[in-house]
């Protein structure tokens, strides 16, 4: 796994985790069965709280993407199509939140923040 922690980002670390692992998993680079490290070890390796690492795997298994087995560790769960497409919808409609949230902070009208997306539309591929 290779998990870049951004001290200095708004997101919470443990959600910065859960972002990085789920992304793994659905890019097919963490595969079914996989153990994922110890909590302990993850914390250690990236120094950090292990109840923050603790709290990530916990979100992950609440969403299906994991399952821990007591004194055998946290393995990747089977990923079915439906649960990573939904998961990528999830992670858009967060962002468009977040876009059209600060737009409206600065004072855009929907009509406003419509013709730029439909912009953004007609130029991608």
């Amino acid at each position: 796994m290779n998990i870049i922690i951004n001290n200095s980002s708004m997101i919470p670390v443990y959600e910065q985790l859960v972002g990085q692992i789920k992304q793994e998993i659905l890019d097919g680079e963490l595969t079914e069965g996989a153990m994922l490290p110890s909590v302990r070890h993850l914390s250690a390796e990236l120094r950090i709280s292990a109840l923050t690492v603790k709290k990530a795997y916990d979100r992950l298994e609440e969403e299906g993407f994991v399952n821990t087995v007591h004194g055998k560790g946290t393995f990747v769960t089977a990923t079915n199509r439906q649960l990573a497409v939904e998961a990528r919808r999830r992670a858009v409609e967060e962002d468009f939140s977040v876009a059209v949230q600060r737009a409206k902070l600065l004072g855009l009208e929907d009509g406003e923040i419509r013709e730029i997306v439909e912009i953004f539309l007609s130029e991608s591929p």
